[in-house]
């Protein structure tokens, strides 16, 4: 059987699909789904029941005896609570095995545990969740054999959002209803759906697993807290794009396989710059899919790791001095008809509706610039951007200098007459063929790139959902949708009109345009002149969500409430002090018990030499120098040790909140510098073989 065949019968064998669906459920049942899931009508009771008993049958032959709804509180990982079909015990000593429409529809996990940011107390225990229809059940076979999983929202007792998942759906209505007013301006009455289209793709690091188990700081943090460079880093860039090694392609077939079963369309892999670090993408999906198949994607890429010895690092800067990892979100707007939003054509210049649609987008990345930032805001990515391996923290847009070049037009006179071509590549060889070459390049240091039919925000951290940036992408686009249409609508010369809007956009937020190098000094001092915020960490950014521009545009399109919006805001604070503490207490703990002893160690053994070889009536100067210099390293490791407990302390005794974080990103953060600075040092002086843990050049290039 050939491997393209094996392919398309595996694909979505594991998942409840339209196809399953049709196949299984009745034709009326099928098609209220159909309605429910399509134009969102209500799910009854009734119907619901049908198709919980044909998903419970589906889930059996698959070998579940479990189910559970599978939810994205505020913690950054999916939850999720195990019950088994089993009802209860008859007569006979045997058991049914049933599933309600009730139990699909709705679950009730303990609210009381997950973040809240003081939407709820600690004696408030419910919470629910409901089934989200518009993405599929999946049957997950792990160690703790199959289990039903049912993507399900998340919310408290008295309404409010404890998720990813209910914004995200909120926004995606938002942007749906705004985008079919605009095309419909435009003469679409045939769509009758305008939905997000999402592509994440997703780096990672593979560390062979003994030598994970070794490092401390990789298992409490998921980052080297120290660590001295080897001699070969990246400087070569031959890892990337290279040769995937025999052990890595053979984690990289497993994984393609149980990801293709559950649906999710892995499609691209490949190795990254960094040594050790790779990258998989998935075809595009509609927002919320793309939002659970991430998590899938992260969750398969730690497990399938565990069958090939190997641990997989999600963390944005496992490493430093080589490059971190995120994950690049590429965004578009597409019709239930095929058409995507955001596709130029051939001549862009005449395509009014399409210049309308980037108009708006930005301005809404103008004008939203902060909530943007705020959303790929994590303490792992504050590591990552801006430090030449990342977009910077500026938020801007390229386009290009096709889409450039027509946005100028259309400032300088009010009409855009014609579109750079793209022309041919000359290759120079007779036996190549001349290539088609694109009207504009690409820029890599962008955070929102234009990139031919998409805008791809560069800025999302490893390990963060996806959904945070897409609610915001959704939202913020909306409300320039929103407002335009609700200007053309009422013109009596619509073309006059959204030439005028187009002109008036384009000239008022020109600004966020910028095609050049993102890594340079010259563009933080022009980003500087032109106004666009630099918000250098997570929490400079935290703010954007509670100002009253950020209430009122999420409240006007029923996206957060004012109560949401400052819950996240605590819940960012408190997990960035928290982030922090735990990276420092991590430090101090290997260096009070692992890196301070064995140098001590080794300086006594440095000191036995150095008398030994005194004694034998030899020079020995260069032992002695030796020994002086680790014994200077050692007191200052000591000192910064001494300091990273005291600031520690004093930071965890601090009310939790905005000032707690920015004390942990002020002192504890300098501190934890400071004490690595001389132990990186040392690790370069003292034997390996004393050294109490693996080096980067064993966990970079052992794998």
């Amino acid at each position: 059987m050939s491997e393209a065949i094996k392919v398309a019968e595996i694909f979505g064998e594991d998942v409840f699909n339209e196809s399953v669906m049709q196949q299984r459920l009745p034709k009326k049942i099928y098609k209220d789904l159909k309605q429910t899931i399509e134009e969102g009508k209500e799910l009854d009771l009734a119907t619901a029941d049908v198709i919980a008993h044909e998903m419970k049958e589906w889930a059996i032959e698959k070998g579940a005896t479990h189910y559970t709804h599978w939810f994205q509180p505020l913690t950054g990982v999916t939850a999720e609570k195990h019950d088994s079909f089993i009802s209860a015990p008859l007569e006979s000593g045997k058991v049914l095995m049933s599933f309600s429409g009730k139990e699909l529809i709705k679950g009730e996990p303990d609210a009381s545990s997950f973040p809240s940011g003081g939407l709820r107390a600690t004696f408030e225990a419910r919470g629910y969740t409901a089934w989200d229809c518009t993405s599929p059940a999946f049957v997950r076979h792990d160690a703790a054999g199959a289990t039903l999983c049912i993507p399900t929202a998340f919310c408290s007792y008295t309404g409010e959002a404890l998720d990813q998942k209910t914004p995200l759906l909120r926004s995606m209505e938002a942007i749906n209803k705004q985008s079919l007013r605009l095309i419909r301006l435009f003469g679409d009455t045939t769509a009758k759906k305008v939905t997000p289209s999402v592509g994440p793709e997703q780096e990672y690091f593979l560390v062979d697993a003994e030598k994970f188990k070794q490092r401390k700081d990789l298992i409490y943090s998921g980052r080297t807290l120290f660590g001295a460079m080897p001699p070969k880093g990246q400087e070569l860039d031959d890892h990337y794009f290279g040769t995937i090694r025999q052990r890595i392609g053979a984690y990289m077939k497993e994984l393609n396989e149980e990801l293709w079963k559950v649906g999710v369309s892995s499609k691209t892999q490949h190795n990254e710059v960094a040594p050790a670090q790779h990258e998989i993408a998935p075809i595009y999906a509609k927002a919320n899919v793309a939002v659970d198949h991430n998590q899938i994607i992260m969750q398969t890429l730690k497990r399938v790791a565990t069958h090939h010895g190997l641990k997989c690092l999600l963390h944005e800067k496992p490493f430093a001095g080589v490059n971190g990892s995120g994950k690049h979100n590429n965004w578009s707007l597409t019709t239930d008809t095929g058409k995507n939003l955001l596709e130029p054509g051939k001549t862009p210049h005449e395509n009014i509706q399409f210049l309308l649609v980037l108009a708006c987008i930005l301005r809404a990345v103008d004008m939203h610039a902060d909530l943007l930032r705020n959303s790929a805001g994590d303490p792992g990515n504050d590591h990552r951007l801006g430090a030449d391996e990342a977009p910077p923290a500026i938020i801007s847009v390229f386009l290009g200098e096709q889409l450039e070049d027509v946005v100028e037009q259309l400032v300088d006179t009010g009409e855009a007459k014609s579109s750079k071509k793209g022309g041919k590549l000359m290759t120079g060889v007779k036996t190549l063929p001349d290539l088609a070459k694109d009207a504009t390049d690409r820029n890599r240091t962008s955070p929102f790139a234009f990139t031919g039919n998409k805008f791809e925000f560069r800025m999302v951290g490893s390990r963060d959902s996806i959904g945070s940036p897409n609610i915001v992408l959704n939202t913020i686009v909306a409300e320039s949708f929103c407002d335009a249409c609700d200007i053309l609508e009422k013109a009596d010369d619509f073309e006059k009109a959204v030439h005028d809007l187009m002109k008036e956009y384009m000239t008022k937020h020109q600004r966020i345009i910028f095609n050049g190098n993102g890594y340079s000094e010259e563009w933080l001092e022009e980003a500087k002149r032109r106004g666009l915020p630099n918000l250098r960490s997570t929490i400079d950014a935290v703010p954007a969500l509670v100002t009253e521009k950020s209430f009122k545009l999420f409240e006007r399109f029923h996206v957060f409430t004012k109560a949401e919006l400052e819950s996240r805001a605590e819940i960012k604070y408190e997990n960035y002090s928290k982030a922090i503490n735990i990276e420092a207490r991590t430090m101090i703990d290997m260096a009070s018990k692992q890196l301070i002893p064995a140098v001590i160690k080794y300086t006594g053994t440095l000191a036995k030499t150095a008398l030994v070889v005194k004694e034998a009536g030899a020079d020995n100067s260069v032992q002695v120098n030796h020994l002086n210099e680790v014994n200077a390293l050692l007191a200052k490791a000591e000192r910064a040790l001494d300091a990273l407990v005291k600031v520690t302390n004093k930071a965890a005794a601090m009310e939790e909140g905005e000032k707690q974080a920015h004390f942990y990103y002020d002192k504890v953060m300098p501190a934890m510098a400071a004490l690595r600075k001389p132990i990186d040092t040392l690790e370069m002086k003292v034997d390996k073989e004393a050294w109490p843990m693996p080096s980067y050049g064993d966990l970079l290039f052992e794998v």
